[in-house]
């Protein structure tokens, strides 16, 4: 009797070279992916919340009344009386809130545009010219930076003092020339925006060092200037130490140290309560108006840098 045995299977095929084994595919964690998502939404709406809160008290409360500001829930709605309170807000002590209004726009507009362009041209200097003592004088820029802007209200008063500059616009506007991080963003802004080549061309071109800036490196670093210039129009119309160490005339005031006097009268005069409500939400007006007409330009200059 004949036995047959079964013909040996085969090896496999080698894989080809070059090919890596694939393993099986991993599979996405689904749950955790959603649960990450709902936390993160989770805390961005607890932080919307804490943010709008106030400004949607500040709305609502100046549509009341003296009256119905204590005598109504914070967050109902009581008398439509917003034009009234407006009225009143414009027309207490002859419009000296106009007046302080315009003091913060003269305040703010002048010192935040004159501050953003010294920024922009000492950040490009910086960048672009090779100087003796450079990095250092930069490292005293950075120090600036570091030291809070109270600490030098006193030294500031004792110079304007001297110069007699106390209770003036200048007291306000000239230490608001001076911005130490404005100084660090156009220069990160320069390296960024501004190729030396084309710097090395306009010079070759025949123009000086002056137009080369302006023509040139100054259209170039526009993202950067609004960016800075939005920086600086909020620190200056939120400048309140400043304005109150170097003011003693109510028609210098800027509207933030208007309308804290008026607050520290409101037990004495209880019907600066809703002027001082109204005139807070219409003092917010501007900073908004300023970041929904720039903010294309701030977006653009905050992504500078970030791809190489």
């Amino acid at each position: 009797m004949s036995t047959q045995t079964a013909a040996p299977e085969a090896p496999p095929a080698p894989a080809p070279a070059g090919r890596a084994t694939r393993g099986p595919a991993p599979r996405r964690d689904r749950r955790g992916g959603i649960t990450s998502r709902v936390a993160v939404n989770a805390v961005l709406a607890v932080v919307a919340v804490y943010t709008l809160m106030p400004l949607t008290w500040l709305l609502i409360a100046s549509t009341k009344s003296y009256r119905d500001l204590f005598a109504t829930n914070p967050f109902s709605l009581g008398d439509f009386a917003f034009l009234a309170n407006l009225n009143a807000l414009l027309e207490y002590n002859d419009g000296v809130f106009v007046r302080w209004l315009l003091n913060s726009l003269l305040y703010t507009v002048v010192a935040s545009g004159l501050s953003t362009l010294i920024s922009v041209a000492c950040g490009y200097a910086f960048d672009k010219y090779a100087f003796r003592g450079r990095e250092k004088w930069f490292g005293v820029v950075l120090v600036g930076v570091l030291i809070p802007s109270t600490v030098v209200q006193l030294p500031l008063y004792l110079m304007a003092s001297e110069l007699g500059l106390v209770n003036t616009y200048w007291a306000v506007l000239i230490p608001g020339l001076v911005n130490p991080f404005g100084v660090y963003l156009a220069r990160v802004f320069s390296e960024g925006y501004v190729p030396g080549e084309v710097l090395e061309a306009a010079r070759v071109d025949g123009a000086g060092e002056v137009r080369t800036f302006v023509k040139v490196a100054l259209p170039m670093l526009a993202p950067g200037f609004v960016t800075i210039f939005l920086f600086t129009f909020t620190a200056s119309w939120n400048n309140f130490y400043g304005a109150l160490m170097m003011l003693n005339d109510d028609q210098l005031y800027p509207v933030n140290l208007g309308l804290y006097m008026w607050n520290q009268n409101v037990y004495q005069q209880p019907e600066l309560y809703p002027l001082v409500i109204i005139g807070s939400l219409v003092a917010v007006v501007p900073l908004i108006v300023a970041f929904l007409c720039l903010q294309r330009f701030w977006r653009s200059g905050l992504t500078a840098g970030a791809v190489k």
